[in-house]
């Protein structure tokens, strides 16, 4: 039996995260975070965005987006 990993959207990805959506979609303007698209949606693979956050680069990009917004 195959055990595919689910696709998340947005907000699941945002949930996952314990961020809002805006931030999500700050990181996807400015490249940042791991995303698929999909037509018109983002998608995302949680061990993908996982992999992102443990090697510190969602904390650099927070730092910049908070840095940029004072």
């Amino acid at each position: 039996m195959s055990t595919t990993e689910k696709w998340l959207s947005v907000e699941e990805i945002a949930q996952h995260l314990g961020i809002s959506k805006e931030t999500v979609y700050r990181w996807l303007e400015k490249e940042k975070i791991p995303a698929h698209r999909v037509g018109k949606l983002w998608k995302f693979k949680a061990s993908e965005v996982d992999a992102w956050v443990q090697s510190g680069a969602a904390s650099e990009t927070l730092h910049e987006i908070k840095g940029k917004n004072k």
